[in-house]
Order: C-alpha cells, then sequence, then structure tokens
C-alpha cells in the first residue's frame, strides 16, 4: 500500500504525539533511564524539536520545545518527577554517552 506523504506526515506527527503523552504520562521513568536503554530522552525530544523549529524558521526556544514535550516548564517536571542518579546509571550512562552508535 503506498500513502501520500501528506498522510505519512500526518501519521508520524500523530505517532509523536502519542510518544510524548506517554511520556509525560510514565514520569516514574527517569531520563537516564531512557538514555541507558534507548540512547535518547525526553531532552533529546525537545532538543530534536528545537534544531527543526530552527531548520523551518519558526525560531522556538529551547524552552518553549522542552514545555511541548514535558507538558510544563522544564524546571517544575524536574522539581516533580526527577531523582537523583545512582551510582550504577550514573556509570551506565557514561558508557553510553563514550559511544556515539549508542546515543543521538
Amino acid at each position: 500500500m503506498t500513502i501520500s506523504q501528506q498522510a505519512r506526515t500526518e501519521l508520524e506527527a500523530a505517532a509523536f504525539r502519542r510518544l510524548v503523552e506517554h511520556l509525560r504520562k510514565r514520569t516514574d521513568v527517569q531520563n537516564i533511564d531512557l538514555m541507558n536503554l534507548a540512547g535518547f530522552c525526553r531532552n533529546c525530544l525537545s532538543k530534536w524539536m528545537k534544531e527543526e523549529s530552527d531548520q523551518h524558521g519558526l525560531g522556538l526556544s529551547l524552552d518553549e520545545t522542552r514545555e511541548a514535550v514535558y507538558g510544563m516548564p522544564y524546571e517544575v517536571w524536574k522539581q516533580l518527577h526527577q531523582r537523583e542518579a545512582s551510582p550504577d546509571q550514573q556509570k551506565q550512562f557514561a558508557s553510553v554517552m563514550s559511544d556515539p552508535a549508542k546515543h543521538s
């Protein structure tokens, strides 16, 4: 089955919105856990959105794209939901970040 570029874009946008909504609900999943397992996190999504905004001349700030992903200002989300990373999480994160093939 072949779909139009417009339909593909709409499907991708809908899937992205569902991913963001899922991550908003799963506040128990820390960004470091996402990075360690998948090589990206909520902050990565925010940065990707900012980069796309810049490429399209929209001029969204990083704070604006973070709020779009987190559903609230980033500092508020951190206060409400972010926990201190354990030494094991930090060690795994350092390993992920040292290997460009494992992260965005």
